[in-house]
């Protein structure tokens, strides 16, 4: 048979899936794929119920329906001081992922060349080298993955056609500060290039951090593409919600790709968003007061056990290095013993660098599962660890 396409077949199982699978297998907690283990807000559920039986159920526009569309431009306001117009400048898409890849698809020639921050989503690169596109990656060292200004100078040429921001940052659980987004925004501006702003976690920022869109700086507005997410906004990752803020000419072209993708989104879902983005400042405030309490209860688990936590100023994920428990191997070999030994599951970091230099001692936990879920996981960890 002839072969399929010779980009995507380099790329195996994801280690998401690998390590679910393990866990399984051996009864594991696992903390290693990220999506909350709630049901979501039931106000916003039932308005998602109440939708699809009073319909219509058939195609809603491409750009999707208005309510929706409404409700991202005053979100934008309400939060940032954004003044986005609803009809031209907001689309709809089927979650943040397919927001992507149309604004991939929509803007990369072949030889493009794209800024890309390591440690790294790990969707976006086989996404931008699909699309003909060359990643230019600025790393990131652990405990405080601080931007170094220089490299990320050294990563942009006259070949830049964009950035790809996602802040906070996954899996570093990093939020970008004023100054470095402004030394991003400084080298867009220089390179004519454009920023695409995967903002999906902007409501999940903890104390002493703040979520800043880089479309708010200066000279940044015609020149970004800001994508959130229902999934994440709301716990509800399944749902598949995610929208896209840009100027008309821009959104336009990623628009052409989108209706070549998915169309369009069920428009049950779609209601139900633009209800839950008009909720009282109480919800959003508690969803990243409750995010904060359990990284809390985790890294102080961890730290018990004898691991050194990372930053962790946004997201649902903490970093934490193993080498002080002694561990003869890499985190790959470990993220599977604690699989296998100890009964907890989570992920090696060096699977978010797209070579094999990364760092081989430090493990993702994610924290967006039940307290007692993550007690039952840190007592683990403890006992095997420190005797605790």
């Amino acid at each position: 048979m002839k072969p399929g396409n010779h980009i995507l077949a380099e790329y195996g199982t994801t280690v998401f899936e690998v390590m679910s699978r393990l866990a399984i297998e051996h009864g594991a907690i696992n903390l290693g794929q990220g999506f909350p283990d709630d049901n979501g807000p039931d106000d916003v559920r039932a308005k998602a119920a109440e939708a699809v039986l009073a319909g219509p159920n058939q195609y809603p526009p491409m750009l999707g329906v208005p309510e929706l569309r409404q409700a991202v431009a005053a979100h934008a306001e309400r939060f940032y001081g954004l003044e986005v117009d609803w009809q031209s400048e907001v689309m709809v898409t089927s979650g943040a992922t397919e927001s992507l890849a149309a604004c991939i698809l929509g803007l990369l020639n072949p030889g493009d060349e794209v800024v890309l921050f390591e440690p790294l989503y790990d969707s976006y690169v086989p996404m931008i080298r699909r699309a003909g596109g060359l990643p230019r990656f600025v790393r990131l060292e652990p405990p405080d993955w601080r931007l170094d200004p220089d490299r990320l100078a050294q990563a942009f040429s006259d070949k830049t056609k964009f950035v790809l921001l996602n802040n906070p940052l996954n899996p570093a659980a990093k939020v970008f500060s004023e100054r470095e987004l402004g030394w991003i925004a400084e080298q867009v501006i220089r390179h004519d290039a454009y920023a695409v702003c995967d903002e999906v976690y902007e409501h999940i920022v903890f104390t002493g951090a703040r979520h800043v869109p880089l479309m708010s700086l200066a000279g940044m507005r015609e020149r970004c593409l800001r994508i959130g997410s229902a999934g994440k906004t709301f716990s509800l990752t399944g749902w598949k919600v995610g929208y896209t803020t840009a100027a008309p000419e821009l959104l336009a072209r990623v628009a052409k790709a989108h209706q070549f993708v998915t169309f369009t989104t069920a428009p049950n879902l779609q209601r139900a968003v633009a209800y839950g983005l008009g909720k009282d400042d109480a919800y959003f405030s508690g969803l990243a007061r409750g995010m904060e309490d359990k990284r809390d209860l985790i890294r102080d688990g961890l730290t018990q056990a004898g691991f050194q936590p990372a930053i962790c100023d946004g997201s649902y994920f903490l970093n934490a290095d193993f080498r002080a428990l002694g561990f003869n191997g890499d985190d790959v070999d470990f993220c599977r013993y604690i699989t296998t030994e100890v009964g907890v599951t989570a992920v090696p970091v060096s699977a978010f660098f797209d070579g094999d230099d990364g760092p081989k001692s430090l493990v993702r936990f994610c924290f967006c599962k039940q307290d007692e879920i993550l007690e039952h996981a840190v007592a683990k960890l403890r006992r095997h660890f420190a005797g605790a």
